[in-house]
């Protein structure tokens, strides 16, 4: 190697002692007549003082320019007093070079490296290897880098297998598009990139493995946002003989092991909240409950109301519910209620009714429609006080939910609310087992088609299937999904069953599942597991609202790589290859 440490690790304790550095030039500067460097690589900053009695150096050092690459051998020297920077690791030494070498020039770049000016996303991922220079990528490639690691030892700990399961396989409907591969020795026949390893995990646990887990890239074709891109990383984990409660162990020892060395605290066990409590209380099934502001049902104090509005909602089994804003009568303009209002709208709602306590009474607009025992009653029941404002809304469950959970978002926002605590986990659990499509006329899974159903629910199947809870679970951080798993059917007759209720013959169950319908029957054992996002959970402990923050090579919105400007078009050999021929499409340069 031709460096004997890197720059960032040259403190106090090699004072005295010959070094050889190589790093970028992040900066340099004359300060009478000596030339200051500050000497850049992945671990950090050390100081290069340059001396003009050592005439071919200082030469050399006089030509350096931002982001030369270069190669300094001098010694370690502790800085004279009032020149210490106490806001380096490296800032009680400085190093005073002997000889320099350049190792490369650079050019001048499209914008500084480290700059706090508001690059497009497009410059960025154009030129991320400028991008990934900055000490912020630096540190959180580091993280995941370092939560990777902890992962791998924490199951190899306990017990479980590194398994790594094809990444050409074959088309399953998972809830997105598949990316397809066309075949050149099977001509006219694709490949699909897989959106999870379910199927390949569940064959695992059919051929006795027990205990399986991998860092398994999953590829989906669907509309991006910050956290969604079109490849990712997840921690995929599955067992055999298991139940919930020992599934839900395994994470949380994952997550307090990756949280500690991240130098964070995190409290197990996590909090387990039912699906429905939690599309009642929040609005969400993936909730951020470090900020209370809660939703309650409100219905039983309107049940004989005279305001038709909420008479006729609930006689055509609407709910009412209601979300109180503490300490923003004040702030509540009509501006920010219309805001308010107009959020709703966008998500379902044909409404909102708002009331502000003073004095102990509810008034407002709105407090013409209810009676005063009503609206005693309610101030009472939701223990509003003085100054706070109380929203109500009414809809069909679903409906009624997202909007108020959007509300409620949109309000911890407006009350600029701090969280009550850093990190706030739970497990969402029995989430519907199928939803109702109208206009296929068919049942499809409401997460999972795998799931088992709460075992005392499968009568239902036959009789309501839509009331049927299942043993599929969430992970959530902070309003973060990070985790989605479940107890998995281990019989075919029963995941048949299901798969018939989404209008699935046997014919296509078998075309589709076949591979995990054979292993079904061939005793498999009761099993279960999940996926956790590596790179959501990477993102949580780096504070990145986006996962493309952590992911060394990300796409953009468009899911497009101005790195390698990809998709882009193949010669035509290629597809004669493949025996494919492109319609007439407008391609864009």
């Amino acid at each position: 190697m031709k460096r004997t440490n890197y720059c960032g690790d040259i403190t106090a304790k090699f004072n005295n002692t010959n070094q050889t550095l190589c790093g970028w030039v992040q900066s340099y500067r004359n300060h009478g007549g000596v030339l200051f460097l500050d000497l850049r690589d992945r671990t950090g900053l050390v100081q290069v003082v340059v001396e003009p009695e050592n005439k071919k150096a200082f030469e050399i050092a006089q030509t350096l320019r931002n982001e030369y690459v270069v190669c300094i051998k001098g010694q370690v020297k502790t800085r004279k007093e009032g020149y210490i920077n106490k806001n380096m690791k490296t800032g009680e030494v400085e190093v005073i070079a002997d000889t320099i070498e350049i190792l490369n020039t650079c050019i001048p770049l499209p914008f500084e490296i480290d700059t706090d000016k508001n690059l497009s996303e497009e410059i960025r991922f154009k030129y991320r290897y400028l991008d990934l220079r900055a000490p912020r990528m630096v540190r959180n490639l580091t993280m995941r880098h370092k939560i990777a690691q902890c992962v791998r030892r924490y199951f190899d700990e306990n017990g479980f297998l590194e398994i790594e399961t094809p990444i050409l396989t074959r088309s399953t409907p998972e809830g997105a598009r598949d990316y397809l591969v066309p075949s050149r020795v099977h001509k006219g026949k694709f490949y699909a990139l897989p959106q999870s390893p379910q199927m390949f995990k569940q064959t695992l646990m059919a051929s006795g493995v027990d205990r399986y887990f991998q860092l398994a890239r999953a590829f989906r074709d669907e509309d991006l946002r910050a956290d969604r891109q079109p490849e990712h990383t997840q921690i995929d984990v599955e067992m055999s003989f298991v139940e919930l409660d020992d599934i839900f162990t395994i994470a949380e020892g994952m997550m307090k092991q990756v949280f500690t060395m991240a130098g964070e605290e995190i409290n197990t066990p996590f909090r387990r909240l039912p699906y429905q409590e939690a599309m009642l209380k929040y609005g969400s099934d993936k909730p951020d409950v470090r900020f209370g502001l809660e939703i309650s049902d409100i219905g039983e104090i309107f049940k004989n109301t005279a305001f038709k509005v909420f008479s006729e909602s609930l006689k055509n089994g609407g709910v009412i519910r209601a979300i109180v804003a503490p300490n923003s009568a004040e702030i509540m303009t009509r501006g920010i209620i219309d805001k308010l209002t107009e959020l709703v709208k966008k998500n379902g709602a044909k409404g909102l009714s708002y009331l502000k306590v003073k004095d102990g009474k509810a008034t407002g607009p709105s407090a013409k429609f209810f009676s005063e025992s009503e609206l005693d009653t309610l101030v009472k029941t939701l223990k509003a006080e003085e100054n706070s404002t109380i929203f109500i809304g009414t809809d069909k469950p679903n409906t009624c939910a997202l909007f108020m959970g959007a509300l409620r978002k949109e309000l911890i926002k407006v009350l600029g609310l701090k969280p009550a605590f850093k990190w706030a986990p739970l497990w969402i659990v029995n989430f519907p087992l199928l939803e109702y499509i109208p206009e296929e006329d068919r049942y499809d899974a409401a997460h999972n088609p795998f799931t088992a159903p709460v075992e005392e629910d499968i009568p239902l199947l036959k009789t309501n299937p839509l009331a049927v809870r299942s043993y599929q679970f969430d992970m959530v951080l902070n309003g973060v999904e990070l985790a989605s798993g479940s107890i998995r059917n281990h019989r075919r007759d029963l995941q048949e069953q299901i798969l018939a209720l989404m209008k699935h013959s046997k014919e296509q169950a078998a075309l589709r599942f076949g591979m995990l319908l054979n292993a079904l029957e061939c005793g498999a054992p009761p099993h279960g597991g999940f996926g956790l996002g590596l790179d959501r959970l990477t993102a949580l402990l780096c504070g990145e609202e986006s996962i493309k923050e952590v992911i060394a090579f990300p796409k953009t919105t468009a899911a497009f790589c101005p790195l390698t400007e990809s998709p882009n078009i193949v010669d035509q050999q290629q597809l004669d290859d493949l025996a494919l021929k492109l319609d007439e499409v407008k391609i864009e340069k």
